[in-house]
């Protein structure tokens, strides 16, 4: 189990991974292959995996006693700077100035639970770009608090929160 914890964590190289727990590299890519997927059956059954398919995401939260107050906004992870040109235009975000792949997730404001994850996109993809693709079908009753990236963005949920530039900024 710790070995899959730590793979999943920090994404080592498999031949550090193999230096960590006392193997060689193949042994760490093979015990990587046969562990993730148990790993992941494991979390479905105990029901802590995000929902993946937007369009079931408003079913599986609307009993969900935390969803009420939840988080939506777009993370980027780094990825190998892709060799050709026109991969790397489409991964390079000048945001981050980084090479990245972007997810949006949403996330209940009280327990942190990630109770969405979006499909994976180029690290140029814009937050809102992503979220109007996805198409997530929202429970009513949520109250959803979004960041500048997703100005625009309007679901149909009960309140949207989004912060608004302060005076002090432009001074």
């Amino acid at each position: 189990m710790l070995f899959a914890l730590v793979y999943q964590k920090s994404y080592p190289l498999q031949s550090f991974q193999g230096e960590l727990f006392g193997m060689a590299q193949s042994r760490a890519n093979e015990w990587v292959h046969r562990l993730l997927p148990i790993l992941k059956q494991a979390l479905d059954d105990i029901g802590v995996t995000p929902e993946r398919d937007p369009k079931k995401f408003k079913e599986k939260e609307e009993n969900q006693p935390d969803a009420s107050d939840s988080i939506i906004d777009g993370t980027e992870r780094r990825r190998q700077r892709p060799k050709k040109a026109e991969k790397q235009v489409l991964h390079y975000s000048g945001k981050k100035k980084i090479h990245s792949d972007k997810n949006v997730i949403i996330a209940t404001a009280k327990r942190k639970r990630i109770s969405f994850l979006s499909q994976t996109y180029p690290g140029k993809t814009h937050d809102k770009k992503v979220a109007d693709t996805e198409e997530i079908l929202y429970p009513e009753q949520i109250a959803l608090h979004k960041d500048t990236g997703f100005q625009g963005y309007e679901p149909k949920v009960q309140k949207l929160y989004q912060p608004k530039k302060s005076r002090a900024a432009k001074n």
